[in-house]
């Protein structure tokens, strides 16, 4: 049985080391699925097992478990830049600068009562208590790419190697964190006295009103007289909106038009453009026609497919330079990309992975299909060459030093932040330098999570030898405390204001506070009691925004507060 013995004892050995994390990460993982009153942790609960892997022993050495907390980090962060990258410009449209704002209000508002509460609780000549706020505030926000990016900071401040065990306060707000969140939100709703079904009436009142830019398409028989021996493109540019004409039924033939197509009177259109432009479209054009649009003639079989974009020299390149109509005979009618419907505006730039659907006769369509790829074989792959030249670019980007006056020591966005801009920038700019940044779903969510769960069983290890002297002999009871103070406040505070201010909806405002603190279960419940997409729309709004800030800011007290 010396061998068994072996396994579990000899921290140097590999095996010893996969061992540990497996069972760890296995554990943890499993512990994060049980859920209390509908709520679970998730897998952070991979730290609450990692902290009792090391407080028993069970450990491994500090350097290899400080590579496997610093890579894991990397990845974690690299993954979800470039899941936010394609939208994160794109928040700031619309109603998004004000959500966005508020979101930024609340994050600020965090990071002033957690210093309210060390100058309060605590003994500010201790240095050691700022850090260990610092991660009592990332787990009151449930932001763990926060943690990461404060303990990787702390190696600036603490070059002897004496890192204050900041997991230990991250561990002791988390619980009553994500509790937290969903019952201050809660709160906020008997504080506005909001009614649900009232808020759930108004969206499908708006949405009547004001429908999204989605395809929409109609069957319109050409009544006015100005049109007749006028050109698609001309009829394009007096209406100055988009639009496709996918289908032409002039004399009983039916053919797919181009912009030198000319229009005649009684000739009929199958017309695709957004929704808010359908009305303007038909008046000008002229009426529906009731009857479904004539089947395809024999001489020219006309189809419609829906293409995967798969090759990479499509990657962003524009719609409207491609020449569709003209060079290759079909329309594309609509794009598809991560499950939403697009209208096909000629501005349009092409991303791997999205999904066209395009009309013609059946051989110019296969051509088309050809030219794009259409193997969704080859989407599976994940890019592993531009995962790992963008990590390359970041670790370089945040070793990049800034002097500024006063502080200690220079500033650098380390190996959370510049991996994570510089996957945000890759993710929305990356078509420009034929750089393929699509990956699957699936793909995308195995490396986070894999790069998480090594993160926090890392993290949770190295923080186990200290953590019963520093949480239950020490000040583990204030941590819990005040870490639910630094949750609740904030939202109390800025949700009242979003509602009695700017009168947003209050799912958006559950969606914009879920969003804000990153927290997923938060969301899961803003949905469990709406019938609509506003959670999900308030959350995705704030949320590149938001743990861009959660990461930068960690750095910044880090650097300023900590190392003064």
């Amino acid at each position: 049985m010396d061998w068994l013995l072996n396994l579990f004892t000899q921290q140097d050995s590999v095996a010893h080391i996969a061992l540990l994390f497996s069972i760890v990460i296995a554990i943890g993982v499993l512990l994060g699925k049980i859920k209390v009153c509908g709520i679970s942790l998730g897998v952070t609960f991979v730290l609450f097992a990692g902290i009792v892997a090391g407080h028993i022993g069970f450990t491994a050495p500090v350097n290899i478990l400080t590579f496997v907390q610093d890579f894991g980090l990397i990845l974690f962060v690299f993954m979800i830049g470039l899941q936010v990258g394609p939208g994160f410009f794109e928040s700031f449209k619309k109603g998004g600068v004000a959500l966005n704002l508020l979101s930024t209000g609340t994050i600020l508002l965090n990071i002033g009562v957690m210093f309210a509460c060390y100058f309060l609780f605590f003994d500010t000549s201790n240095v050691v208590n700022l850090p260990m706020m610092v991660g009592t505030l990332y787990g009151a926000v449930t932001n763990t790419p926060g943690l990461g990016a404060a303990n990787e900071s702390l190696t600036s401040v603490f070059p002897n190697g004496q890192i204050p065990p900041i997991a230990s306060g991250y561990a002791c707000a988390y619980p009553l964190g994500v509790l937290g969140i969903i019952g201050a939100t809660i709160a906020v709703r008997y504080i506005c006295k909001i009614k649900l079904e009232k808020e759930d009436a108004q969206l499908q009142e708006l949405e009547n009103e004001n429908p999204h830019e989605k395809p929409f398409q109609m069957h319109l028989k050409v009544s006015n007289a100005y049109l007749a021996g006028k050109k698609l493109q001309q009829i394009t540019e007096f209406l100055n909106r988009d639009i496709v004409c996918s289908r032409l039924l002039h004399e009983g033939e039916i053919s797919i038009p181009n912009k030198n197509t000319i229009l005649s009177m009684d000739d009929e259109l199958s017309i695709v453009c957004a929704t808010h432009d359908a009305e303007a479209i038909r008046a000008f054009i002229g009426p529906n026609v009731d009857t479904p649009f004539p089947e395809d003639n024999e001489k020219q079989p006309l189809v419609s497919k829906r293409i995967v974009i798969t090759n990479p020299s499509m990657n962003g390149k524009t719609l409207g330079k491609m020449h569709f109509s003209s060079v290759y005979g079909v329309n594309i009618t609509r794009i598809t990309r991560q499950g939403m419907d697009l209208f096909a505006s000629r501005h349009h730039h092409f991303h791997v992975g999205d999904r066209v659907m395009v009309v013609g006769p059946e051989d110019n369509v296969n051509r088309v299909a050809e030219l794009m790829g259409n193997s969704v074989k080859r989407l599976d792959a994940p890019n592993i060459a531009t995962i790992f030249i963008g990590i390359i670019v970041g670790i370089l980007f945040g070793s990049l030093p800034i002097a500024i006056p006063g502080m200690p020591v220079p500033l650098k966005l380390g190996i959370a932040g510049g991996p994570l801009i510089i996957a945000i920038l890759i993710g929305r700019f990356g078509y420009r330098f034929r750089l393929v940044t699509y990956t699957t779903t699936s793909a995308n969510m195995m490396l986070r999570e894999i790069g998480l769960v090594l993160f926090l069983a890392a993290v949770g290890i190295k923080a186990g030898a200290s953590f019963w002297h520093t949480v239950v002999q020490g000040d583990g009871l204030k941590y819990v405390y005040t870490g639910f103070l630094i949750t609740i406040i904030p939202i109390l505070i800025m949700g009242t204001i979003a509602r009695l201010k700017y009168k947003f909806n209050y799912f958006t405002i559950m969606g914009m506070l879920a969003g804000t603190y990153t927290d997923p279960p938060a969301l899961a419940y803003a949905n469990s009691v709406c019938s609509k997409e506003e959670p999900s729309v308030g959350y995705s709004t704030v949320y590149p925004l938001s743990m861009f800030l959660r990461i930068f800011t960690a750095q910044l007290i880090v650097l300023f507060c900590c190392g003064a």
